[in-house]
């Protein structure tokens, strides 16, 4: 596969991630709305099982012919993915949802850090000026005061360790094998470890209201089955470490749902975080030395029409 083909897949790759990101960004307004008539393991057996039964309805064939290795790395997925949920969804009983925010966006540095722990991958300067622009941004839209350390708020951290050795084993483990089996698989798993602990826990319900139903349907369809397979594809062509910086973008797209739906209104301060992502993501993505070429310009115009056209 020659470069420019390589290119191209990288960077439909990133734009899926950007719609996944787009619909977490929903899912804040989509939880809150569930979480109404049902408790947190409940609310993620059901949204994580409604995933699992979709993504079997139209992968049924890749499902029926998973294999061993398939089958454990599915497993291993799942398991992150609950106990990320389960640690951010428990741990906003005692904390804000700002803080919460916050610090579930740590996920964003937690990758590069735990790549050059573990692999001795140094990340590229641009990467490193992308993430601390990234992360200004994420504090000034969801810091609305002084930052106390709770329990709630040490769970969200674990949950955003947790989710960033997610993002870099899914890396790792679907370059060679069926990524949307994984990815369905995953979503079993989660389910199947939410009703566990429902059961263990709680008194597990359906939604009791049409408000929750669309809640945890959105949650299921949208927000999980097409979210975490369509992350699990599009890791295969890019690199864990941009994964995290395009869902730095997940606090920019909850605030406009936040907006659209429910009529919420961002401050001076929390407009120029929005603007602080954004630019964060732009200097992780693009080369700047080409850019402040002469030709860089028209390079990126081409490569941005030629992306459009391959839509």
């Amino acid at each position: 596969m020659n470069k420019p083909m390589d290119d191209r897949l990288q960077i439909k790759a990133d734009l899926m991630m950007v719609m996944v990101t787009l619909f977490w960004g929903a899912s804040y307004l989509f939880m809150k709305m569930g979480l109404h008539s049902i408790q947190e393991f409940n609310l993620i057996a059901l949204r994580f099982g409604i995933a699992f039964l979709v993504a079997v309805v139209v992968f049924y064939r890749r499902i029926i012919k998973v294999d061993r290795k398939t089958l454990m790395i599915g497993f291993l997925l799942g398991a992150l993915l609950f106990f990320t949920m389960s640690s951010v969804v428990v741990g906003l009983k005692t904390t804000s949802i700002s803080n919460a925010g916050f610090l579930f966006s740590l996920a964003v540095i937690f990758v590069p850090l735990l790549l050059a722990l573990l692999f001795r991958k140094k990340p590229e300067k641009k990467v490193i000026i992308g993430v601390c622009m990234s992360l200004t941004g994420i504090a000034l839209l969801t810091l609305n005061g002084a930052l106390h350390i709770t329990i709630g708020d040490l769970l969200c951290i674990l949950g955003a360790l947790l989710y960033a050795i997610h993002i870099i084993v899914t890396g790792k483990v679907t370059k060679n094998v069926d990524a949307i089996s994984i990815g369905v698989l995953q979503l079993g798993f989660a389910g199947a470890w939410g009703l566990l602990f429902s059961f263990m826990f709680e008194s597990p319900q359906l939604p009791g209201t049409t408000e929750s139903w669309i809640a945890i349907l959105a949650l299921g369809i949208f927000c999980s089955a097409i979210g975490f397979i369509g992350q699990t594809v599009a890791q295969k062509y890019t690199t864990p470490t941009r994964t995290g910086l395009i869902f730095s973008l997940e606090p920019v797209f909850a605030a406009i749902f936040a907006f659209i739906f429910v009529g919420e209104l961002l401050t001076i301060k929390q407009y120029v975080g929005a603007i602080l992502v954004l630019l964060g993501v732009l200097a992780a993505e693009m080369n700047m030395k080409k850019l402040l070429a002469g030709k860089g310009i028209v390079k990126l115009i081409n490569r941005l029409g030629e992306h459009t056209l391959h839509k």
